[in-house]
This record gives structure tokens, C-alpha cells and sequence, in this order.
């Protein structure tokens, strides 16, 4: 096997379709090795198009039993065919009927693309391009169908047969043990969004009445014995629906909507319409088996699945480089949503870290692309977060210059206009210029432009003028370009509080940077104030100000943006850690007076706040994470240090607060009380008392394995439980390793509590580590052929574990790719995906980004890379750093 030489395809390059398909009626006779599909396609030429070009279909790794064009069979020479395409050379130049027999192998189809089997269960996952894969097909998102499905299988083997749209005729086959089900689904829709489940599964169900009356069957599958444990997904698709109305004023549009979950799929979800495919670990939860978290992002990723229906389904995308027209705008979507059933405040926190910690490192490094990419080899290695999550600031940011009214206006005429059509990201700015009347252009630059903007603010007051003038600057690490347009939601804090002053540049505490620099004066100020600059961060950008830690604690004390006062506090903690680790201190006791202030302001947060707000305050208590850290520093980075460098905080933090800490935890366990609630409320009070805990037991080892192992033993649910196992695997000896036999044992048989049991020894911060993870690599529960069991071991050493996958001697960069080399046999995007990790080896000191140089040259000289693969790698080694 040769190495896949990639094709590049560029937006500059896009035309319509030589050919359409109108109709598309599907028949699947489902069988382990040997599935038969034949599909009728209705089949036109496209007046946009070439006439008289070629018909070219997509296949791949598709065998060809049959082909007709009404009705007669063709010729040798007519057509071309191999497992990767099929050709007709002179189509009709009239609509015509193609009738195409094919035959695949689910079972063998590793890959997770197209038609396979997950424990038994025939499912499908066709974005962006797996339809090829189940039958030849003009496999692009502007070829819009109406498909009709039916599905025959083995009565015992798959008693549920599930499809698109709405179900139609059913029945038992006469003489046979096999049964079908006829599904229609009448709205027309790209391949990608094709579904197909058969299997034994459990089902639990409701109804819901949408604004237009219509009454709509809502149902969960799940693998048999589950069904209790999907209640709660269940609940939050019914929340989905309804939000959407009152929210967006987005009815659901067919009779029944299916969700099903199953075990091997190499995303998160996907929005097939009318019948979501999840990957199970973001639908099953009950409190002995799942986390706060786990709950937050049930709730979170079944709202964005159904949100695409009108962002992605009814609305699609024109060809895959308008991929952040549905991906972003359904992630602002399931933002704001998640946001109004939780803590705002708190949620916009989590997003941000997660935006920080994913997009602005894919930023700065050698994967860095517009949100809107204008190449690419393989669309598959595209599902980034620069797509996804800052795709959703973009949107936000409208929404902030537009504001609530105007934003909602564009949002109805952009569905309204595009309601069954493949949009671009001009037609989605078009609707929102059209009822704000504003001129987008140059905003558009938002989506063109790759690399994280930095904003230099430096600010001058004059006391005896009462006068405050602030200076912005804008720059973007490619340093050419026009400047962008950047929303800056802002004010000024005091000593006392909040300062009122008059810039009428400011109008509702927002400022609209479009100039490279600009600068702006405040009237009447009548004390020295502290700017807050980039409130519920209005862009994704990097802040530089020279502002003390005195100034950043006033902004914590008397701020009245709940997010810039958690930045305010991570300001100070990074400077802190970064201070000691450039310095390449070693790990202490102590961390100075400057430390000493700060656990002192956070004291005093702690007892102002504490228990009125708990999520909030466990996050202002959560250090910047090492990552976040080494991203900050941008180049010769040593994880060491930076390791040190942050335990070095966390120890002082818990000695200076260590009486504080244990009585908040006292009084929060008298609060929570039983039953389990995974309610925002009870999560918070939980999150406090585990980051409580994690601190003691950094300041007091002994005390603190003492502390988790009776919370070990007495947790009545997941999120403590795990905490307190998370912070055992941290102190060597022999009540870790005890702690971690136990528990695996005890989930031996809950596959997705097995995959917190891996990850957390994947990211164990010693030298035995790598020894530990070859280990479970060899478990019983280990298989290369499951996504998550994968990602938990190796994706959480790779992401989650800096001072051992970036090892001094190369052995961590090692173990990965190994790892790649070997899953690209079996599933190229998982590999590919894996391969993301080594994305800011180029940010490390020199030694480190050798070592991480010489093992990624040689995995690219190996013969026989996925085009998956080949891709990453080559953009990894070609590409260079840009931070700014």
C-alpha cells in the first residue's frame, strides 16, 4: 500500500454540479458480510452546469453488481467503473432514471464511514463524505434529495429498523425470517445527512406539541438494558425543541424524531434528519455512571444536534469550505441554549476555556486556517475548533454589533430566504446587512483570516482634568491585511466600584475597533481607574495591558462582569506561573509575597462570595491549566517548568486557604443533601467542594488521600466519586494503585466509566506513566477498534499529560505515533485526529522540538499513510508558529 498523494481542492476552484438528483429511493437488504443496496436515483441535468459533461458518481470501496439507465442495461463502454468512482461518458441530456446495485461489507468497515456495524448495530455516519461509501452517488452537500429508504433485515438480528423522515409501510417477508420498514423523508436533503439504524435496542419516549400543532413522536434508542439511563437525554431533547421556538421561532417539521446511541462512532453526534446518530457517551447518564459534566454535555450536544435542523438541514452549506456557516452558528446556537437552562456567567466561562485551550493553540501552530479554509486535501481534518468554536464567536459578534433585535431579524431572513437551499457564508451575512442596514464587508474578514488578533491597550489619566484616555491597538500575527472589526464591551472600575463616565464612542458599553489603532476619552472620571476591557469576551482575541496584580484584584473585587473578574483572577495566577517557570525555578513551598497577595484577595472572594455562588467560585479558584500556560509563553516552552511552576501555586494556594477550604466544604456537603440532582445548582456545589478538596490535598498529601479516600467510599454519585479517585491518581503510593484496582473493578462492565479510568492514568504527570499506558494498551478492555477507548488513553496523554508526552528524551512523542501509525490501518480519522496532538510541537524548547521533528520526518517517510493522515503531517512539518 502506497501513501495517498491528497488532492487539493480550493474554493476558487468551486462549481455547480454537472448533474442533480431529484429523487432518490433507497433499498438495504442489511446482512453482516454482505449487504445489498440498490438505489433509484432520479437523475437531471443541471441547467447551472456543463451540458453534456460526463456523469461522475463517488465511490469507495464499493462493489458493482448492477447498473441501469431506465431500465436497460448498459453497455461495457458506457460507463467506467472502479471501487472509487463510476462514470457514465455520455449521460442522457434529459432527466433519466439510474438504477445502481452494490455491494458492502459492514462488518469489515473499521473506518466508521458509510454503513457499519457498533455491537451488533447496523449504523451509518455519512458526513462528510461516507454516503460514497453505501452506493455511487454525486456525493457533494449543494445535491439536494428526497429520499425514500427502505430496509430489510433479519427479524432477530435487527427487530428495529430506523431511517430518515417519517416511518411509511412495514411488514415480514413471507417464508423468511426477515422484515422491512419504508421511511420517506420529504424535505430535500444533501447525502450527508442520510441515516440508517438496525439492531436490538431499547427505546424510551414521549410526545411533544410544536407552536404549529403538529405532534411530534420523540424517541430514544439505546443498546438493550440502558433505556433508564436515557431519560435524561430524552428530557433534554424535548428542552431542545421547545427553546428553539421561543428562542428562534424554529418549529420541528416531521412526526417523529429519533435519537439513537451507540458504541463505536468516531464524532460526537450527527444530525441526520430526523434520525440523530450519537456517540453514546453524550446521551446515557445516571448519577453512578456519569458526572456533572457529563450531564452538561449530554444536554449541550443533544440541543446542537438538533438545533441543525434548520442549521444544516433545512439550511445546508453550498460545498464544505461554508462548513462554520452551520458548524459555528449551531455551536452559538447550543451556547446560548445551555447558557439559559445553567448559569450564564458560568457557562460563558467554560467556553472561553475551552476556546483558549483548542482553538487559540490551533491558532498559533502549524494547523492554523480561516474559519472559513480556502484549500484543502482531506474536509475530514477540517472538523477543528477554529471551525466550530470560533466559528460561534464570529456569530456572537454580530450579534454584538447588531444587537438582540437586529441579530434576530437577520437570523429569520436568513432562514427564510435559504429554507431549502445550500448557502454560502455571503448569503448568511447578506440577511443580517439587509435588516441592520449595516455593511458587513468588512467584517467579513472575520472568516478569511487565520491566526488569534492581539489588542494592545494602554490607558493615561489625567486627575486634574478628570479625564481617561484609552489606546487600542489591533495586530494580527500574519501582520498584513486590513484590521478587523472588533466589538470591545468595556468600562472602567474603581476602588469602590464601578466608575460612570461619558464617551459617547461607547454607546451601551460597546466600542467598535476598525482602525488599526484608535483611541478614546472618557470625561468626568474621578479617580484613577481600571479599564475592563473585553467584558463576557465580546472577541476572540488576546488582551495585552501593563496592569499590576493591585489593579487586576480591584477588577476581581469590584468588577461588575462576572467573566472579566474569573480573567482578572487567572491574569494574576498566570503571571505568577509564568514568572517561576521562566525562570526554571524549581518546585517550592513557597511562593513569594506576590503570591501571598493573591491568596489573600482570593480569601477575602471566598468569604464575600463562596456560597452564594459555588460554580463561580470554583472556577475563579481554578489555576490557568499548563497548556493554557505554555501557550501564553508561545516559543522555547519547557513543561517542567511549567509543571513546577504551577504546583508550586496550587501548593500555596492550599496552605494560605486551607482553613477557608475546609469549611466551605463542610457547609456545602450540609447543603447538597440527597437525592442527586444534576441541576446547575447542585453541580456548583459540588465543583467547589472537589476543587476544595484538590487544593488541600496539594498542600497536605497525607491528609488530603485520607480526605478523597473516605469521599471514595461514601459518594452516592459519579462527579465526587471521580474527583476523588482523580486526586489519589496524583500521590504515588500505595492507596493510588489501590484506589484505581477498585474501581476499575468495580465498572469492569460500564465501558464508558472504564474510559475516566484510563484517561486518568494516562495523565498521571511521573516517568512511569508511559510504562503504565503500554500496560493498558494491553488491557482486556483496550481495543483500537472503539474511538473513545482510544481517545481516553492516548488522547488524554497526548492533550492532557505536557511534561510526559513532551518528554526530555523523545518517548512520549514515541508512544503516539506508534499509536497513529498503527490505528491508521484501522481508522484513518481517529488517527488523524490523534496526530492534532503533536500541533504545537514547534512552541517547544529545542530539544524537546527535535526529538518531536526527527519522529514526525519519519512517520511522513513511511509508504503507506492515509490520506488522512498525510495530510496532517505534512501540514504539521510545513507549517511554522504564529503567535503574536
Amino acid at each position: 500500500m502506497r501513501t495517498e498523494t491528497p488532492q487539493t481542492i480550493r474554493l476558487e476552484d468551486y462549481r455547480p454540479s454537472d448533474h442533480l438528483i431529484d429523487r432518490v429511493d433507497l433499498d438495504l437488504r442489511l446482512s453482516p458480510h454482505d449487504t445489498r443496496v440498490t438505489a433509484t436515483l432520479a437523475i437531471r441535468p443541471n441547467p447551472a452546469g456543463e451540458a453534456g459533461a460526463p456523469l461522475v458518481l463517488d465511490g469507495d470501496e464499493l462493489i458493482l453488481l448492477g447498473l441501469e439507465c431506465d431500465g436497460q442495461a448498459l453497455p461495457a463502454d458506457a460507463f467506467a467503473a472502479t471501487p472509487s468512482g463510476l462514470t457514465l461518458h455520455r449521460p442522457p441530456r434529459r432527466p433519466f432514471t439510474l438504477r445502481i446495485e452494490t455491494q458492502i461489507d459492514p462488518t469489515a468497515n473499521t473506518k466508521l464511514m458509510g454503513l457499519y456495524r457498533s455491537n451488533g448495530v447496523y449504523c451509518t455516519q455519512c458526513e462528510a463524505d461516507g454516503f460514497r461509501r453505501i452506493t455511487y452517488f454525486l456525493d457533494r452537500p449543494d445535491v439536494l434529495s428526497v429520499y425514500t429508504t427502505r430496509i430489510e433485515a433479519g427479524r432477530d438480528e435487527a427487530p428495529v429498523l430506523l431511517g430518515n423522515g417519517n416511518p411509511g409501510a412495514c411488514g415480514v417477508i413471507a417464508d423468511t425470517d426477515r422484515h422491512y420498514a419504508v421511511w420517506h423523508d420529504p424535505h430535500p436533503k444533501p447525502a450527508y445527512l442520510f441515516a440508517l439504524v438496525g439492531g436490538r435496542l431499547d427505546r424510551v419516549a414521549t410526545r411533544f406539541t410544536t407552536m404549529e400543532g403538529r405532534d411530534v413522536a420523540v424517541a430514544v434508542y439505546v443498546e438493550p438494558g440502558k433505556g433508564p439511563r436515557a431519560d435524561y437525554a430524552l428530557d433534554a431533547v424535548v428542552r431542545s425543541m421547545g427553546w428553539d421556538e421561543t428562542a428562534c421561532g424554529r418549529p420541528y417539521d416531521l412526526d417523529v424524531f429519533n435519537v439513537v446511541a451507540v458504541s463505536d462512532f468516531n464524532m460526537g453526534a450527527m444530525e441526520n434528519k430526523g434520525l440523530n446518530i450519537f456517540n453514546d457517551k453524550y446521551v446515557l447518564a445516571d448519577p453512578e455512571t456519569a458526572t456533572d459534566t457529563d450531564y452538561a454535555n449530554i444536554e449541550a450536544v443533544i440541543a446542537h444536534e438538533y438545533f441543525h435542523n434548520w442549521s444544516g438541514n433545512r439550511v445546508t452549506c453550498r460545498d464544505w469550505f461554508q462548513l462554520c456557516l452551520k458548524e459555528g452558528l449551531t455551536v452559538f446556537r447550543d451556547q446560548e441554549f445551555s447558557s439559559d437552562m445553567r448559569s450564564r456567567a458560568v457557562h460563558r466561562i467554560g467556553e472561553v476555556r475551552t476556546l483558549r485551550a483548542r482553538q487559540f493553540s490551533e491558532d498559533a501552530g502549524p494547523l492554523a486556517h480561516p474559519v472559513r479554509p480556502r484549500a484543502y486535501a482531506e474536509i475530514n481534518n477540517f472538523y477543528t475548533a477554529t471551525v466550530y468554536e470560533k466559528g460561534a464567536e464570529i456569530v456572537r459578534m454580530i450579534r454584538t454589533l447588531l444587537g438582540p433585535a437586529a441579530f434576530r431579524a437577520g437570523m429569520d431572513r436568513y432562514f427564510a430566504e435559504n429554507d431549502g437551499r445550500a448557502a454560502t457564508v455571503e448569503d448568511f451575512l447578506a440577511a443580517f446587512a439587509a435588516e441592520s442596514g449595516r455593511d458587513l464587508s468588512a467584517f467579513a474578514g472575520w472568516y478569511e483570516r487565520p491566526g488569534t488578533p492581539r489588542v494592545t491597550a494602554a490607558g493615561i489619566y489625567d486627575a486634574d482634568a478628570r479625564r481617561y484616555t484609552l489606546s487600542l491597538r489591533q495586530s494580527l500575527p500574519s501582520g498584513d491585511g486590513a484590521p478587523l472589526v472588533i466589538p470591545v464591551a468595556l468600562g472602567l472600575v474603581g476602588a469602590s466600584g464601578p466608575i460612570e463616565a461619558a464617551c459617547p464612542r461607547v454607546p451601551d458599553g460597546v466600542f467598535v475597533l476598525e482602525a488599526t489603532s484608535d483611541t478614546l476619552t472618557f470625561e468626568g472620571v474621578a479617580e484613577p481607574p481600571v479599564p475592563s476591557l473585553f467584558r463576557g469576551f465580546s472577541a476572540p482575541v488576546r488582551v495585552e495591558m501593563n496592569l499590576g496584580d493591585a489593579e487586576r484584584l480591584t477588577l476581581l473585587r469590584h468588577d461588575t462582569d462576572p467573566f472579566n473578574r474569573w480573567q482578572a483572577a487567572q491574569s494574576v495566577a498566570m503571571r505568577l506561573i509564568l514568572d517561576r517557570a521562566g525562570a526554571r525555578l524549581v518546585e517550592a513551598d513557597e511562593a513569594g509575597p506576590a503570591a501571598e497577595a493573591y491568596a489573600a484577595a482570593l480569601g477575602a472572594f471566598l468569604d464575600a462570595e463562596a456560597l452564594a455562588d459555588p460554580a463561580f467560585a470554583a472556577l475563579v479558584l481554578a489555576l490557568p491549566s499548563e497548556g493554557e500556560a505554555a501557550n501564553e509563553i508561545g516559543r522555547d516552552v519547557d513543561p517542567d517548568a511549567v509543571h513546577r511552576a504551577r504546583q508550586t501555586l496550587r501548593r500555596h494556594l492550599g496552605r494560605s486557604l486551607r482553613g477557608r477550604l475546609e469549611s466551605l466544604r463542610e457547609a456545602l456537603a450540609q447543603a447538597a443533601g440527597a437525592p442527586f440532582s444534576p441541576d446547575a445548582a447542585s453541580a456548583g456545589r459540588r465543583a467547589l467542594i472537589n476543587t476544595a478538596l484538590d487544593l488541600i490535598a496539594m498542600a497536605d498529601p497525607e491528609a488530603g488521600t485520607r480526605a478523597a479516600e473516605a469521599q471514595l467510599s461514601a459518594a452516592s454519585n459519579m462527579t465526587d466519586r471521580l474527583a476523588a479517585l482523580a486526586i489519589l491518581a496524583q500521590i504515588p503510593g500505595k492507596a493510588r494503585e489501590t484506589a484505581l484496582a477498585a474501581f476499575g473493578e468495580r465498572y469492569a462492565d460500564e465501558p464508558l466509566v472504564l474510559d475516566k479510568w484510563f484517561a486518568l492514568q494516562a495523565t498521571i504527570p511521573e516517568a512511569g506513566t508511559l510504562d503504565r499506558i503500554a500496560r493498558l494498551r494491553s488491557h482486556p478492555a483496550f481495543a483500537m477498534t472503539n474511538p473513545n477507548r482510544v481517545r481516553a488513553l492516548i488522547g488524554s496523554f497526548g492533550l492532557g499529560n505536557p511534561t510526559q508526552f513532551a518528554r526530555a528524551d523523545g518517548a512520549g512523542f514515541a508512544l503516539l505515533a506508534e499509536t497513529v501509525e498503527a490505528l491508521d490501518r484501522v481508522n484513518p480519522q481517529i488517527a488523524a485526529k490523534l496526530l492534532t496532538t503533536f500541533g504545537s510541537w514547534r512552541m517547544l524548547e529545542p530539544a524537546r522540538s527535535s526529538k518531536a521533528g526527527e519522529i514526525l520526518s519519519r512517520m511522513q517517510a513511511r509508504p503507506s499513510l492515509s490520506r488522512d493522515v498525510a495530510d496532517i503531517l505534512a501540514r504539521t512539518l510545513a507549517g511554522s508558529l504564529t503567535h503574536s
